[in-house]
């Protein structure tokens, strides 16, 4: 019996030390990721924030990103270089805006006449190869390519009335590197401006216009209540776009917070997809701000032909660029036997 007593004494002097051992537990600290996207605080609620507020909210704490709009931290072409050296951490945008030094710099964006739908690019990265080689050059570089999605489609949109290719000659026009360089022969003068001042621009008489996107960003940023008329023609179906993060802070993220990034973002891509294809329709539609003008197809099938000798150029830059044009011309030739939805004409 005394041993009994005994030994609840001693059990009872050893609770309160037992007990009081997970107090001095520190929480641990959270991660914090500093990101920028190539979209403006207006567009970037539909397009990046969504992601992010999936990230934060599933992450429990673990993982903190704040996110940061179009050239707030750094200017948009120097994006890569911001991330390559750890000042931010992540990145949503096209490989053309952020000037990537990868052969992959004039794929990205919108790479003339290679995509009709959104659908396109995920089709292109996950059963054509693209996801290999973005994911192959950017470990090159110090940059973890995460995902890639389309979005909307590169159309004009104008203060002058564009109905042939005659008038295009001398527009200026808010656009993509590759993009520029491919409408200058149609006497398109590109300009490279930061995004946040391409609705001034306009209204300046600096920009007579943008070629940068559908009609759901017209509307979503201003530029429809800057401009006059929307050219249905575009020199691209959807915009190629990518989630980037410094290799590093990649590395050293826990495996079960990688999934939950990896699976916020290629939720977020449904989410985008949605969001542009309901929105082209019902702006062309019902949409009060811009009036559809269009090139008469026999006239854009130019456009067409010269995108063709642009791919040639292209491929002719390195292995790896002519991989992707033939990448590109490969799955052409499927859609283009596919007949509608995939093409018309």
């Amino acid at each position: 019996m005394t041993n009994r007593r005994s030994f609840l004494r001693g059990a009872a002097m050893a609770a309160p030390a037992a007990l009081a051992a997970p107090a001095v537990l520190k929480a641990q600290e959270a991660i914090k990721w500093r990101f920028q996207t190539y979209a403006g605080s207006a567009l970037g609620q539909e397009v990046t924030k969504p992601a992010i507020d999936a990230i934060n909210a599933a992450a429990q704490g673990e993982l903190e990103i704040e996110l940061y709009y179009a050239d707030q931290i750094v200017p948009t072409g120097e994006l890569f270089q911001a991330l390559q050296r750890g000042t931010i951490d992540g990145v949503h945008s096209d490989d053309d805006s952020m000037a990537s030094p990868t052969p992959l710099r004039q794929f990205g964006g919108y790479f003339p006449l290679a995509t009709k739908h959104a659908l396109d690019v995920p089709v292109l990265f996950k059963q054509y190869g693209l996801a290999e080689i973005w994911e192959e050059e950017y470990a090159k570089v110090g940059v973890k390519w995460l995902s890639a999605a389309g979005q909307d489609p590169c159309n004009f949109n104008t203060k002058k009335e564009v109905t042939s290719l005659a008038d295009l000659e001398g527009l200026r026009l808010y656009t993509f590197p590759t993009a520029g360089e491919f409408l200058s022969q149609f006497g398109v003068v590109p300009m490279n401006i930061p995004y946040e001042d391409a609705q001034v621009a306009v209204q300046t008489g600096e920009l007579d216009g943008m070629a940068w996107s559908g009609i759901t960003e017209d509307y979503t940023v201003g530029w429809a209540d800057v401009t006059d008329y929307f050219l249905t023609n575009n020199i691209s179906g959807a915009w190629i776009g990518s989630f980037f993060v410094n290799q590093q802070r990649w590395a050293d993220l826990p495996d079960h917070l990688k999934t939950i990034v990896s699976s916020a973002i290629e939720a977020s891509h449904t989410y985008r997809n949605q969001w542009y294809w309901g929105g082209e329709a019902r702006l062309r539609a019902q949409g009060d701000k811009l009036q559809l003008r269009s090139i008469p197809q026999e006239e854009w099938k130019v456009v067409e032909d010269a995108a063709v000798t642009f791919w040639d150029e292209m491929a002719e830059q390195g292995e790896v660029a002519a991989k992707l044009v033939q990448i590109f011309r490969d799955y052409k030739d499927v859609t283009s036997k596919a007949g509608p939805p995939y093409t018309f004409g």
